[in-house]
């Protein structure tokens, strides 16, 4: 009988923090993200309107501003608040960071890194939070994770 010793096996040199602290700090990252796109569009809506909107986006030089502010206003309302609950995560904050790569391109990039300039600074900031929920996910304390129950847990 011949036996083949199994080399020592190296604990792991990285250290994986519980699944309970990752969920709460993506709950953290959806909770200020979402009000931060919710309260931007709100305030689309709101208090520019929607014809104040398009005319914004007119004057930004955006593509098919009747259409594309309309959209960007309810995407950021409705997206930062189902970012909050957890609900359709992933596509919802891919969505959102292609908002931010187009708000970067269209009117922030021309401007610097500096917000106070008009920068990309904050823009950016927004979008790798939007991305990197689109990749993670909501977490486990989400709606996401209550609605689906072990269904499509990749989407979660």
């Amino acid at each position: 009988m011949t036996t083949t010793a199994q080399p020592a096996r190296a604990e792991a040199a990285t250290i994986t923090p519980p699944r309970t602290t990752t969920s709460i700090g993506l709950l953290i990252l959806r909770i200020v993200a979402g009000a931060v796109f919710a309260a931007h569009g709100a305030q689309k809506v709101f208090e520019f309107t929607l014809p104040g909107t398009v005319d914004a986006f007119t004057a930004m030089g955006a593509p098919l501003p009747a259409v594309t502010g309309p959209a960007i206003a309810l995407l950021e309302l409705v997206g930062g608040a189902l970012l909050i609950l957890g609900v359709l995560t992933r596509p919802v904050a891919l969505l959102l960071a292609a908002d931010m790569v187009g708000a970067i391109a269209l009117v922030h990039l021309p401007a610097g890194l500096w917000v106070d300039g008009g920068g990309v600074e904050f823009v950016a900031v927004l979008g790798a939070a939007a991305l990197a929920l689109a990749f993670t996910g909501a977490g486990s304390v989400s709606g996401d994770r209550l609605l689906l129950r072990g269904r499509l847990r990749r989407f979660a």
